[in-house]
């Protein structure tokens, strides 16, 4: 479940990410026309993916010690 849930915030803040690169970000909110934003944003998508994808590779380490 914690994968499935950060891996769609992870998602999101991709999303958010691109838009503010791509300089749409300022057109929806005057904090988002910075690219330094964009870059945040990109990696709190990074994180979020590397949170989600650490309770499953340790689940699949425990399904091969047959824990």
């Amino acid at each position: 479940v914690s994968f499935i849930v950060f891996t769609m915030l992870g998602i999101a803040c991709l999303v958010i990410a691109v838009a503010v690169l791509a300089g749409i970000g300022a057109q929806l909110h005057p904090l988002l026309a910075d690219e330094g934003t964009g870059v945040a944003m990109l990696v709190t998508a990074v994180a979020l993916f590397l949170t989600g994808g650490f309770p499953l590779v340790l689940r699949r380490l425990a399904e091969r010690e047959g824990a």
